[in-house]
């Protein structure tokens, strides 16, 4: 999938939609998509996750409710390694955006979790149990 096409857009019946090649489909373009598209892109472009790996709202349970993670990245096992969060770049990532995440985290227990609405990005490492603010966004290689 090294050939993927990103930000290509379309308006139909009078709404703009966004193309995800992950998803190989047109998804309307909120400005929660907007943000969810550009963080797949960095993901994939940049931190080297290979696109197979990477789910999109991929579904969990939460206290016995269906939900969705905006994206979950995958170890080669198939193991979850990372939760990620996206809201709409209005919305400030706040504490019940953390909670939220974490909520899905105990469903699935990755290594790491990123919350990210376009200006803030946050990313936090997993040891026994206890998430740890990173410096950095961790490349596929650092996530294994």
């Amino acid at each position: 999938m090294a050939d993927l096409q990103w930000f290509k857009t379309r308006t139909r019946e009078g709404r703009a939609e966004v193309f995800d090649p992950l998803r190989r489909k047109y998804c309307a373009l909120t400005p929660e998509e907007e943000v969810r598209q550009k963080v797949l892109f960095l993901l994939v472009q940049h931190l080297e996750v290979p696109a197979g790996l990477l789910a999109v709202e991929y579904s969990v349970k939460v206290n016995g409710l269906d939900k969705r993670c905006d994206a979950v990245v995958f170890g080669r096992d198939g193991a979850p390694l990372m939760i990620v969060e996206c809201k709409a770049a209005s919305v400030t990532l706040s504490q019940a955006t953390l909670e939220q995440a974490v909520r899905y985290y105990a469903a699935l227990h990755p290594k790491y979790l990123l919350l990210y609405n376009g200006v803030q990005c946050y990313c936090f490492k997993a040891d026994a149990g206890t998430l740890h603010p990173m410096d950095h966004l961790p490349r596929y290689q650092e996530m294994e």
